[in-house]
């Protein structure tokens, strides 16, 4: 069996406006098309009667069209997760490598987006020395900038 890691999902308030942010902050691009999805096949694989789904796929930096995404979908009806902590179980980070932590901050939090904490500078045993911090996307999604070295 081959395995091939493929994307990981957000869901939005607002699709566009959060695919946006990804595009403008972390350098992500549209992977078309659109999706707008919908149809018995849907239901079934969500259990959600009349489920529709709106989003796009973005390529993600480093990665060409073949690699993985961020899928970022936004359903007719979405149930609201307002308790989006670092240590909450589930999902918890995405994570982005960035040549100037402060600077990619500072583009998080013109576009939108908020901190966690604070700019750290700390030490990975057996790994090394990095510059990083936790901050969140416009819809609270939690974003971890690092800098290895």
């Amino acid at each position: 069996m081959n395995v091939v890691y493929g994307h990981t999902n957000i869901i939005a308030r607002d699709w566009k406006r959060l695919a946006q942010f990804y595009i403008d902050v972390f350098q992500c691009s549209p992977k078309p098309p659109e999706r707008d999805l919908s149809g018995r096949w849907l239901d079934d694989l969500t259990a959600i009667e009349k489920v529709e789904i709106r989003g796009m796929h973005l390529t993600l930096p480093g990665f060409g069209l073949k690699g993985p995404t961020l899928e970022i979908f936004e359903y007719g009806e979405n149930e609201t997760n307002r308790n989006k902590a670092v240590n909450a179980e589930g999902f918890g980070h995405i994570a982005f490598a960035v040549d100037d932590v402060e600077e990619c901050l500072r583009r998080v939090l013109e576009r939108g987006g908020s901190t966690v904490g604070e700019v750290v500078r700390g030490d990975v045993a057996g790994v090394g020395p990095i510059h990083m911090v936790y901050a969140r996307d416009p819809e609270g999604n939690v974003v971890e900038i690092q800098k290895w070295g």
